[in-house]
Parts: structure tokens; sequence; C-alpha cells
């Protein structure tokens, strides 16, 4: 089968969209040997398109584990007057003010849908919202006449982003959509798109690594001796909610005085707000608060290993693939109770929800972990065997192969 993946950005590029991608890419092309291309930005961040964050990477073609990945220039003019028309149109409710925040975001890449259509592939698979990529994929497939898959990723809370008009027409001219979770699907169906068109296939992770973690160097490096230890797991936004965190420790430590957090995720322009919040606090609750810049992907097992838990404080996502993470580590995890997170945790199996952006109950759950070791490794090995069910990369990619073979079939007849 000869499939193209249009997407924002590609590996080496770090992402929840990218890793996806790259995954399904490689497990296509590794394990039932098909033909994969992919077509993405030359940019190292998808925040490069609108702003002055990341940079440019090489335009042109080369292979990475046996997938085909083609890289095209991003026309990044007129950044300024985009910003205005978008936030302009949208505050007027002008019309098409969802075209407007769609051209502002980007990438708008001249000539793209073209090359698309004229992509020797059987089938296209486009991911994800809201970037413009997607309409681009859209146009494209509809002008050659291949069937047309779309993976939204839809985070429903954020307005600004996904809530637009061109998104659901979209989906709505798809041959098939990939959700996330359960919730995903419902809201789309909410909208009017026709149910058995959605095929809820998850989010992928490799188990392995995450199996024999090495906890003891991570709690010898940061000097956490055999105390408490929660992780956080997640780059440095606003959007990840991690204010309500640093409010919840001292809650914690009302109860559990030994209790260190940790911090682990790339550091963006929002961690500077980030530093203010924790100086704001005594130096010894600082000194439980270890900060882990930009650390390795192989050392995540090592730091989900030394954790007793996992606390995810954003109610902003599609899926959670953190969620994944831990519980292939065998570890518990805490969450917000809105959108596709709660859908995802099966409250008191495999974790514990909190009330979204309230740092007290976030403490509660917390404390309640903590002092119930018992219940914790249950929830970790509830939440183990959930992954290996249904969330391993292996699972994930034949569900999405078996959709784009059946899309094809149908689109043929």
């Amino acid at each position: 089968m000869k499939i193209l993946h249009v997407v924002q950005a590609y590996h080496p590029v770090k992402g929840g969209a990218e890793w996806l991608a790259q995954n399904l890419s490689e497990q296509m092309v590794q394990r039932h040997g098909d033909e994969v291309t992919v077509f993405t930005a030359a940019v190292t961040k998808p925040a490069y398109f609108w702003r002055n964050e990341g940079g440019p990477l090489p335009v042109g073609t080369e292979t990475i584990n046996g997938v085909t990945v083609r890289r095209f220039p991003v026309y990044r003019g007129l950044r300024w007057l985009r910003m205005l028309w978008a936030h302009g149109a949208h505050r007027f409710k002008l019309p098409y003010h969802d075209w407007a925040r769609a051209i502002q975001l980007g990438p708008i890449i001249w000539g793209f849908a073209w090359e698309i259509a004229h992509q020797p592939a059987d089938v296209i698979m486009a991911s994800t919202f809201p970037f413009l990529h997607m309409q681009y994929a859209v146009a494209g497939a509809k002008r050659s006449g291949k069937p047309m898959v779309l993976l939204g990723a839809i985070h429903t809370g954020d307005v600004w982003g996904y809530d637009r008009k061109m998104i659901i027409d979209a989906v709505k001219q798809a041959d098939a959509y990939l959700a996330l979770t359960t919730f995903e699907k419902e809201y789309l169906v909410g909208k009017g798109v026709v149910p058995d068109k959605i095929h809820v296939i998850g989010g992928g992770v490799d188990v392995a690594p995450f199996v024999g973690g090495n906890g003891r160097a991570m709690r010898d490096r940061y000097q956490l001796a055999d105390n408490p230890v929660i992780i956080v797991l997640c780059r440095h936004s606003e959007l990840k909610r991690l204010d309500t965190v640093i409010a919840a420790m001292p809650h914690i430590w009302a109860q559990q005085p030994d209790a260190h957090l940790l911090l682990a995720g790339a550091r963006t322009n929002y961690s500077a707000k980030l530093d203010q919040l924790i100086a704001a606090l005594p130096p010894v609750q600082q000194a439980k608060i270890h900060i882990i810049n930009d650390f390795p992907e192989s050392e995540k097992p090592d730091l989900l290993a030394a954790a007793d838990l996992l606390v995810h404080s954003s109610g902003n996502e599609s899926f959670g693939i953190v969620f994944a993470e831990a519980w292939a580590a065998g570890k518990p995890v805490i969450g917000a109770d809105v959108g596709a997170l709660a859908s995802l945790i099966d409250a008191g199996k495999d974790g514990l929800l909190f009330r979204y952006g309230d740092a007290a109950s976030m403490a509660d759950k917390v404390v309640t972990l903590l002092t119930q070791p018992a219940q914790r490794a249950a929830m970790g090995a509830a939440g183990r065997e959930k992954v290996l069910a249904n969330f391993t990369w292996e699972k994930v990619a034949d569900k999405v192969r078996q959709v784009y073979l059946e899309t094809i079939s149908r689109h043929q007849r």
C-alpha cells in the first residue's frame, strides 16, 4: 500500500503529533512493508509558522527509518498583519474568521495542495488540526480523487484554536476520521459528523523501555532518598496549567512534608513565569521542587520509575499520552476531570480525577495516593494492563492501517 502522511512537523521535531506520525509511519513500513511518504513543513517547531520560536530545517527529501520525508519551505511574511486580521475578524465575528485564524497560524506552503494531489498514493492521511496543512490535504485529495483520512486530535477546550466551522466541514468531507478518544468522537457526532465515519484509535506507547526504568539512579541524582516523589511530565506552557501544581504543593507539604516534585519538560517562553511562581515559595519548599529541563527521551522511563505517581494538570488535551507512558511504567495517574482526559482515566481503578484548576482538589488526590501504597500499586498494574490491551504502537498502527484498507475499498466501490 502506498500511503501519504501529511503532518505539520516531523522527526527530529518533538511533539505529540510528530511522535504519532513518526510511529504510525515506521510501523507500517517495518511491519507491513508499506511505502510511506511524509509531507511536512521544514521547521524545528510549529510555532515558527507564526512567531520567532524555533527555526527552519533544510528543504528537500530524506529517508528516515524507511520512511520518505519531504520537507517544504514555509512562507512567514506579513505575520503581524495576519495576526491583526485574525484577532479582529474573530472579535467582531466577521465572515470567514475561522479561515483568518487558520491563515494566521499556518503553515502557508505555496503549491502544497498541488503537490499532495500529484503524489502517488492509495490513501492520504493528514494530522493534526488546527493547522492549515489540513486544509491543503483535503483540497489535494479532492483534486486527485484519492481517499482522505483525517486525524484531528481536537482540543475541545481551546476555543480559539479548534472552535472553527472549517474544521467540522473538513471532517465531514473526509472519507474517514481517526479519533483519539470516545470523548472526541462524541464531540464530533454532536457537531453533525456521521458516527460510522469516526474510528477511535487511542494513542500509542512503546512499552518495553518503561518496564525496566532505573528509578534509583534518578533518586540518587536529585537526592530524593526514599521520600515521596510526584512527577509532572510536560512542556512548559500556560495551557498545561502548571500554576495549579505549584499552588497545590503547599497543601501537599502540610500533610506530606517530605514530598518532592519532579517538574520535567521542555523549556519555553512560559518558563520564566514558572520560575517566578517557584521563587515566591520559601527556600525550604523550593528545595523540594526539581526542574528538569529538556531531558533526553531516553531518561523518561527512569524518571517515571523514580516517581510514586504522575500528575497532569492540563485540561486541554486530545488524548494524554503521558498517562499511557506512566501506566506502562506501572504508575497511577491523577488528571483533570474534563474532556478527553476524564474519558481516558478509569477513576478509582487506574487513577484519580481532580477538579480542573483547583489546587486543593489536586492536593487531596495526591495525598490520598501517597498515603496508600497498596492502592498505588493496584492502580499502576491496572494501567499497564490497559496500555497492553489498547495503546501499544503495534495495536494503534494496526487499527489505523485497517481503517486505510477499508477506506480504500469503499472508495474503489
